[in-house]
Parts: structure tokens; C-alpha cells; sequence
């Protein structure tokens, strides 16, 4: 998947870590209105695939959001968009 500009959003030699380049790029999808709030993210699986990453650093990807508060995950159902916080 490549953004806007054409650039793939994970790119393994910058000196990030791959989960938090795919949690930076789904966090700006957020930010955008792309991703609005409470619908539903994409698995792990499909994530994956999508960035061309492992499963795992699709799961450590979601983990950041949710320690960001982006996203919330409810077991047996899905994870979702956060609802914005009232400033």
C-alpha cells in the first residue's frame, strides 16, 4: 500500500520500528477523517497484508494505538475506531 505520494508508509530501513511506522500511518488515517470514529479496523491478518508486514507486527501495531487511545478492541468482536476525546 503507498500513501498519497506514493510512498510505501513502512519502510524498514528508517530508524523506527516497521509496528510504529504502521501505527504512525493507520494514526494519520485516523487524524485525516479516513478512519472514522467507531468503525471497525481491519484484522490482523488483512493489516498484514496490506502494510506487507508479519501478523505479529500487525498485533504490535494495534497495541500501539490502543496505548495511544486511538482504538479500542472488544474480545470476539473487532477493534475500533476511538470515539475523540471532549476538549
Amino acid at each position: 500500500m503507498a500513501d498519497d505520494h506514493g510512498v510505501p508508509p513502512v519502510d524498514p530501513t528508517r530508524p523506527v520500528y516497521v509496528y510504529v511506522q504502521v501505527a504512525d500511518h493507520i494514526a494519520a488515517r485516523i487524524a485525516s477523517g479516513e478512519l472514522r470514529p467507531g468503525a471497525r479496523l481491519q484484522g490482523e491478518r488483512d493489516l498484514a497484508e496490506e502494510y506487507g508486514v508479519a501478523i505479529g507486527t500487525a498485533r504490535r501495531a494495534i497495541q500501539e494505538l490502543r496505548d495511544r487511545s486511538l482504538v479500542v478492541t472488544l474480545p470476539a468482536k473487532g477493534t475500533f475506531i476511538a470515539e475523540a476525546a471532549d476538549e
